[in-house]
């Protein structure tokens, strides 16, 4: 196997993938475990998180459910630990726990508002801090932004996007933080829409009249399609980035 292709592989490390029990973080941490990784599934609904680990251990992988809020420091840091106490060592973070609203700027209630940004960007904060903490050099932190914190397509998102926008500064900070000093990559990922359970919220024809024209492919991404992406931040192959933020959109910001 060629050099280029085993610095993809994850073998011998150990990823904590938040929001691991539905949507993109359950084929994030599937993905993670087909190129080799053990996996620590975080999210709030401890029921889905069974069903995750089962499809790890049916990959050959091993894998730990922890029960966590990311709005809760606390919290994070017992997940942080578990991974320690269970594998070791702690390699990888995906920051993917997340929610959204689409409510007129004027119609969000102040609570709406501050959950979003209570998980979006003060989890990954936590999530991030914990983690950090007792990862070695060489390890990797990915953080998931959105292009939404880079453009606006036309529906109202306040909240969400302005809670990307906050993960996008905070990756470049932590970034010139910690990769000097504690020799930890931090990046993001950039989604445009894919299908998901958070997409499949949206009102019917929403996502076609305002997000398929604007894709040079002309649909919604396979969530496939981000698996890749993912793996890239997390693995060695990215080994030279840190600070950077990496659009996976189907071309919507060209567009």
């Amino acid at each position: 196997m060629s050099a280029v292709i085993d610095s993809f592989r994850l073998d011998g490390k150990v990823a904590l993938v938040t929001g691991a029990s539905s949507g993109l973080g359950v084929g994030f941490a599937k993905a993670l475990a087909g190129v080799g990784a053990d996996v620590v599934l975080a999210a709030r609904r401890a029921d889905r998180l069974a069903e995750t680990k089962a499809e790890i251990e049916a990959l050959g992988r091993r894998a730990l459910a922890v029960s966590t809020d990311v709005s809760d420091p606390d919290q994070c840091t017992a997940a942080a630990e578990a991974a320690i106490a269970e594998f070791g060592r702690l390699d990888i973070l995906v920051n993917n726990a997340g929610v959204a609203t689409s409510v007129p700027a004027l119609r969000e209630a102040p609570d709406d508002f501050r959950q979003v940004m209570d998980i979006n960007l003060n989890g990954t904060y936590w999530m991030a801090q914990a983690c950090a903490r007792v990862m070695q050099p060489g390890s990797s932190i990915v953080n998931l932004a959105s292009i939404l914190g880079i453009t606006s397509v036309l529906m109202p998102q306040a909240a969400y996007s302005a809670s990307k926008s906050a993960v996008i500064g905070l990756t470049r900070d932590l970034a010139q933080q910690w990769t000097p000093r504690k020799g930890i990559r931090v990046n993001a990922l950039a989604p445009g829409y894919f299908e998901s359970e958070m997409t499949g919220e949206f009102e019917p024809g929403v996502l076609e009249k305002y997000i398929v024209p604007r894709t040079l492919f002309g649909r919604l991404g396979n969530p496939g399609e981000l698996d890749a992406a993912l793996v890239f931040l997390a693995s060695d192959a990215s080994s030279y980035m840190s600070g950077v933020t990496l659009p996976v959109d189907g071309g919507v910001l060209t567009n």
